[in-house]
């Protein structure tokens, strides 16, 4: 590697604000020569059909995609899901981030619960790998070593953190869309928010039939970038520390052949050379990843290398990450073939369709969640759900109602990873299990402005709570303060 093409490095450790220690590069040189466009087209004016009409419409068949449609559908609703991809579960399975974070808090007790609970225990037995629930927040210092080594550990506690087979979760979230009698949608791209007087009332799609609309009472974006609020006129917020590793992004890959087992004996049981052998990774790779586990012991799971100062917003920047992230998995596989232990009959057996992601926009809504909220615990009059904290020196964190609504565009809501939310707190909001949460409620409150036929700023939070609870939701009564970890012992 030329002096012209060393990445530069910044090493994000793991502290109380932080979960997983990870590298993130920035490149010096880009694949892509500049774009030549210049001037405008016009199009021009043209009647669009009409391809379905539904009570909730939902963009995006990502975790919260999947879970707002169940919920709607659940509540009530008639409900059409719009996904561009062919398979549902978004990041979870085309992305292949199938490490699923931490679902209990720091005593082990689950609070992730409803349609993410139910998702799961829908899995066959060797479809998901992680520790057992009497295990769930054990300080025991030999099953916190074996677990951390599986991301099921953190701050010397277990955690339910799993990892699981993509084509399973594919197959069990279609089930339970059509199940509830969610109308599908695959292969379809929504290109643009129908919005009249402030107000959205469906959206305007592409696919291979042409330009087509989808209308509905009432939209939820979950599209992960906040597409529709923001081509609505919604306000937003991008701001985030580029060098993050919630910045950054990567297509995720994973490789077969594998013995994990003799990879964690040796990462774990020979520091010396471990150390070794990353030093001659970054040497000789320049972008270097050490890969994780999945749900089988003869496949590895590569989470990067993650590549900052590049935007998710930009087809250009999108473009140059997938093809530095396919010449990664190529060099990757070569060189842990040659120096790891496990690796030496490692091929190359998938790379992620989707992009991986973590961040561009975030909705500025009428509640939202900042760092300074972290240390409070208290139960939200608006409360919708309760997320683990990122430390066990913080109780866990109540999601309101509020982070979902934007402050003034109606027919409306946003779930997933751009709700209303501070830079520092979407680190964790992101995950997959907040957003199955957050998409649960996003379509039980979408249901239930459809049917009473207000707008979702106007549905009863009381009603919204009840209904959450009916779906196994997992709620504290208002002004409720848990126990820290430190104090439930």
């Amino acid at each position: 590697m030329s002096e012209s093409e060393t990445p530069v490095v910044r090493s994000v450790t793991r502290t109380d604000e932080r979960i997983l220690a990870s590298d993130v590069f920035q490149a010096r040189t880009r694949a892509l020569p500049p774009r030549n466009g210049t001037g405008v087209h016009r199009e021009p004016e043209r009647t669009v059909p009409v391809y379905h009409r539904s009570d909730v419409l939902v963009v995006g068949g990502g975790p919260s995609g999947c879970a707002a449609a169940v919920a709607a559908a659940r509540a009530g609703a008639e409900v059409a899901l719009l996904e561009r991809y062919n398979h549902l579960g978004g990041l979870a399975t085309g992305g292949l981030v199938i490490w699923i974070d931490r679902m209990t808090d720091w005593a082990g007790r689950p609070v992730i619960r409803g349609f993410a609970e139910e998702v799961l225990a829908r899995f066959p037995g060797e479809a998901v790998a992680g520790p057992q629930p009497a295990e769930w927040g054990s300080r025991d210092p030999a099953r916190v070593a074996y677990w951390r080594q599986r991301t099921a550990a953190f701050h010397g506690i277990v955690a339910w953190s799993p990892t699981i087979d993509p084509e399973r979760l594919k197959c069990v979230s279609q089930a339970m869309l059509l199940e509830a009698g969610v109308r599908l949608v695959l292969h379809g791209w929504a290109a643009a928010p129908i919005v009249a007087e402030g107000r959205v009332g469906g959206v305007l799609f592409e696919s291979k039939a042409g330009r087509q609309a989808l209308i509905a009472k009432v939209v939820v974006d979950a599209t992960g970038d906040g597409d529709l609020f923001a081509r609505a006129g919604a306000e937003f917020d991008t701001d985030i520390e580029e060098g993050d590793v919630h910045h950054s992004m990567n297509t995720a890959f994973l490789l077969g052949g594998v013995d994990m087992s003799r990879w964690l004996e040796f990462r774990g049981g020979e520091p010396q050379q471990f150390a070794a052998f990353m030093q001659l990774g970054r040497e000789r790779l320049g972008f270097f990843q050490p890969p994780y586990v999945s749900w089988r012991n003869d496949v590895a799971l590569f989470l990067g290398p993650r590549q900052s100062g590049l935007s998710a917003l930009d087809v250009d920047d999108m473009t140059e990450v997938e093809i530095r992230s396919h010449r990664f998995m190529a060099e990757h596989c070569e060189f842990f073939r040659a120096h790891a232990p496990g690796f030496e009959r490692a091929y190359m057996l998938q790379s992620a369709p989707q992009l991986g992601v973590r961040h561009t926009r975030r909705l500025a809504g009428v509640a939202r969640i900042e760092r300074g909220q972290w240390s409070a615990g208290v139960a939200l009059d608006d409360e919708i759900g309760v997320s683990p904290s990122v430390s066990p020196k913080f109780p866990v964190i109540s999601v309101p109602y509020g982070a979902l609504v934007p402050r003034r565009l109606e027919g409306l809501l946003a779930c997933g990873r751009h709700i209303s939310c501070d830079a520092n707190s979407h680190g964790f909001l992101r995950e997959i299990p907040q957003c199955w949460l957050t998409g649960q409620a996003a379509g039980a409150a979408a249901a239930l402005a459809a049917n009473a036929g207000i707008e979702p700023r106007a549905v009863d939070i009381r009603q919204l709570q009840r209904v959450l609870l009916a779906q196994h939701v997992y709620l504290r009564d208002r002004g409720e303060q848990p126990a820290t970890t430190a104090q439930a012992q």
